[in-house]
């Protein structure tokens, strides 16, 4: 089994039944006791386990998907406010890119009037899209229910057709070790490419996002700016040192 499909199957598990035994991963991954134990090692570094006596548990720190209808209600002042500035960044002309997350939708609002168009893979903000008279463009591609999100290959190739002025990207999870994250594959990829579209990608988070890890990494600290509601000395100073930090 290659290396990475162990990390699979090891994450996977430990999200089922918030432990793992070594010698159970030994029997089941047919690998050998000094491997699992430096795949333990690894994925504690990136913050998805912490390693125990015989084995590992599930880090306190690792996010999982959660209802695009619980997350609405979360943290509602500090996505309007991250909204509003976000929508500041936009000028006349831009071709924006608008992420399917929580935050990103309160930037609908703001946009009203603006000479833009904007591209987008979240199902839950056309509406108000609709209602802010603003041009927009949905890609295709699979439905994610709990998000209300487009994912999947075909939307990855549906948004190459795009070029963006400006991005606006979600994540479950910033964090040195391991960058910026979200919980799926799919989604991830759609975020990636993104990202790599847009002359200006921004990832817009709010306190809940910091020093937290998903499962698949969207980008490198390094390869996007980072809008946050939280004060940059509560935020970890090697993050600060690998991108720009925008706080509000």
């Amino acid at each position: 089994m290659l290396t990475e499909d162990r990390y699979e199957y090891i994450i996977e598990n430990i999200n089922r039944n918030n432990s793992v035994k070594l010698k159970d991963l030994v029997d089941i991954l047919g690998t050998s006791e000094s491997t699992v134990r430096r795949d333990l090692d690894e994925l504690e570094a990136r913050g998805f386990l912490k390693r125990v006596r015989g084995g590992a548990i599930s880090s306190s720190n690792f996010t999982q998907d959660i209802s695009i209808n619980t997350r609405k209600h979360e943290n509602t002042d500090s996505k309007i406010a991250l909204g509003r500035y976000c929508a500041s960044l936009v000028e006349d002309g831009d071709c924006l890119y608008l992420d399917a997350g929580t935050t990103t939708n309160e930037i609908i609002p703001f946009l009203k009037g603006k000479d833009i168009v904007v591209v987008t893979n979240g199902i839950h903000n056309i509406d108000r899209l609709v209602e802010n008279k603003i041009r927009s463009y949905i890609i295709g591609g699979s439905i994610k229910p709990m998000t209300n999100t487009i994912v999947g290959e075909m939307a990855v190739e549906n948004l190459s057709h795009y070029r963006f002025t400006i991005a606006f990207i979600g994540a479950n999870g910033i964090s040195y070790k391991s960058s910026i994250t979200t919980p799926d594959v799919s989604e991830a990829a759609v975020k990636k490419k993104a990202i790599q579209l847009s002359k200006r990608p921004y990832v817009v988070a709010d306190s809940s996002k910091f020093d937290k890890v998903s499962f698949s990494e969207i980008c490198r600290l390094e390869d996007v700016s980072i809008i946050t509601n939280v004060s940059e000395d509560e935020i970890d100073p090697r993050i600060v040192e690998a991108s720009e930090v925008i706080t509000i």
